[in-house]
């Protein structure tokens, strides 16, 4: 009886170890989705009322935990029984992606005139409507970052896709939970820089080390906000055009000799802008068969 036992502790040693070791590598292999992730994710965190910043980040990180809830058993089924469709998914949700970054950049160089006048009633607009807008944003964030989880996920997946399926489920499930907890703690330290910083300027009566470095923390988030815009659009072109690289034959082997990173951006960006000029024809065709 107690030989079993002691042989049931090194099973499990054995199997701890395993998992160590997969965790680490299967991070590794999903640090550049995961860096993405942050950038697009912070954009997304960003631009709402000081004291709403928190509720809406959680609100956010709930809806990341409620997505990888449901990817993560239907990764399993897919790639278990019918793994075809996971690079089916996987493409769709690049589509969309690419889509996402190219609109802003067409948005930028063709500003919508209506942009100018949303800026400038911004402060007159009632608490229902923020609120609204509140909404708008946090299903926007939550649906991002479902397919960026999807890519998390699946990447992770193919790291241990030998391995037994208790094995996969444990690594795939730790990759997912740091990503989670990882990528929106880190969003969270970046949207309150400002209030860390003013509470070390206050305590230290802004003198000294702990003083300059609460200034800078408090001078530097409106840059490091506007960055994430842009940050965030790069990221959102670069992992799709990783998609559509790693999952279509024909692109793997387009733009051979230039730098990865190079050859994904112009990918993503390219059929983001395909998918931007498709779903802008479609609403005007929708706009004159109403009209």
């Amino acid at each position: 009886m107690a030989s079993g036992f002691f042989a049931l502790l090194d099973d499990i040693g054995v199997l701890m170890d395993d998992v160590a070791v997969l965790s680490k590598v299967t991070t590794k292999k999903t640090a550049g989705i995961l860096g993405d992730d942050l950038a697009v994710n912070a954009e997304k965190a960003s631009g709402f009322m000081s004291s709403r910043e928190i509720p809406v980040l959680w609100a956010i990180t709930k809806g990341s935990f409620l997505n990888k809830l449901i990817i993560l058993p239907i990764a399993f089924l897919l790639s278990a029984f019918l793994p075809a469709a996971v690079t089916i998914i996987l493409i769709l949700g690049g589509i969309y992606l690419a889509f996402e970054g190219a609109e802003k950049i067409v948005d930028y160089f063709i500003p919508h005139g209506s942009k100018t006048a949303a800026v400038n009633t911004a402060e007159e607009l009632s608490e229902k409507e923020i609120l609204e807008q509140e909404k708008s944003k946090i299903k926007s964030a939550i649906l991002t970052d479902f397919i960026l989880s999807v890519e998390i996920v699946i990447i992770a997946l193919g790291v241990v896709l030998e391995q037994t399926l208790l094995l996969q489920i444990i690594v795939v499930s730790i990759v997912a939970i740091i990503a989670t907890v990882g990528v929106y703690g880190i969003v969270a330290l970046i949207v309150r820089m400002d209030d860390f910083g003013l509470k070390l300027v206050e305590r230290s009566g802004g003198k000294g080390v702990l003083g300059g470095i609460g200034t800078v923390l408090v001078n530097a988030l409106p840059y490091v906000i506007k960055s994430l815009s842009v940050i965030g659009t790069i990221a959102l072109i670069l992992v799709s055009g990783g998609i559509f690289a790693h999952n279509i034959d024909f692109f793997h082997h387009v733009f051979e000799a230039w730098p990865s990173i190079l050859k994904e951006f112009t990918i993503g960006l390219i059929i983001g802008i395909l998918a931007v000029l498709v779903f802008k024809f479609v609403l005007w065709v929708v706009g004159m068969v109403r009209g």
